[in-house]
């Protein structure tokens, strides 16, 4: 499918994980690019693959993100751009607090600040932003569970007040996705089998890989999803679903218990 023709999309964290994938999804759906990334040379390295422009700047640098995006355009705002550094409420300083709410909830709300102007004189436009099951339920990761949650109901509020200007607003919320990032690297260096012991909490059988949220925000961004606005995509495999290995142990028979109940 060549959903995205003669469209520009703008993916925050472009160069790694979730942002690469997304930008090779939605490239081969013939969007133009634009890789926004803090890592110069891995940026300029996904853009050359998909023939589109690497934009370098941190999203947490108010300066340099306005320069990068003074006379930027796009028809889709990919707002992936996210990180976590402590994992407990007793881990969480006060910097690190500041520093995860900057990155994972004022950031998307300075890019979309950004693109907003281009897109209200278009009239249309697409805003995804990339949540978390940790902004739905604790799962640890305390401020950047904080930021996520924050950022799904700043999407609903620009999905009031921009769907009747033709601009839709929607988020992906996904469970683990193994991207090889910074965070999941630590893990796996405390265990190196992280990802087989979490597989037991998804009913699906495997944790996420970055192509599945990328084929959620296709969908998302998508013209044919005109009527979905302000929705919260979980893509988990499941897990918010139920506890399936709290599920199995509740189960000691086999057979329904006569006269059984709550």
């Amino acid at each position: 499918m060549k959903r995205y023709e003669g469209k520009t999309a703008l993916v925050t964290g472009g160069a790694n994980g979730i942002g690469r994938a997304t930008v090779r999804r939605l490239a081969a759906e013939g969007a133009s690019l634009l890789v926004l990334d803090r890592e110069k040379e891995t940026a300029e390295e996904v853009a050359k693959e998909v023939g589109g422009r690497a934009l370098v700047a941190d999203v947490t640098d108010t300066a340099a993100l306005d320069t990068v995006l003074r006379d930027v355009e796009a028809d889709v705002l990919v707002a992936n751009a996210g990180g976590t550094m402590a994992s407990s409420h007793e881990m969480l300083t006060a910097d690190l607090f500041r520093l995860e709410i900057d990155l994972n909830l004022e950031a998307a709300y300075r890019v979309t600040k950004a693109v907003l102007p281009s897109m209200i004189t278009k009239g249309r436009g697409a805003l995804v932003y990339i949540a978390s099951v940790n902004g739905l339920f604790h799962v640890g990761n305390p401020g950047y569970s904080a930021a996520k949650a924050g950022l799904i109901n700043l999407m609903r509020t620009l999905a009031v007040e921009y769907g009747p200007r033709g601009i839709r607003a929607n988020c992906v919320s996904p469970g683990t996705i193994d991207t090889g990032n910074k965070s999941w690297a630590r893990r796996r260096q405390r265990d190196p089998n992280i990802m087989a012991t979490l597989t037991k909490w998804y009913p699906v059988g495997r944790v996420g890989r970055a192509e599945d949220i990328a084929a959620a925000v296709a969908f998302l961004a998508a013209d044919e999803a005109g009527f979905v606005n302000g929705a919260n995509l979980v893509v988990d495999g499941g897990l918010t679903a139920g506890i399936a290995p709290m599920i199995a142990e509740l189960v000691v028979e086999d057979k329904p218990i006569p006269g059984g109940g709550a």
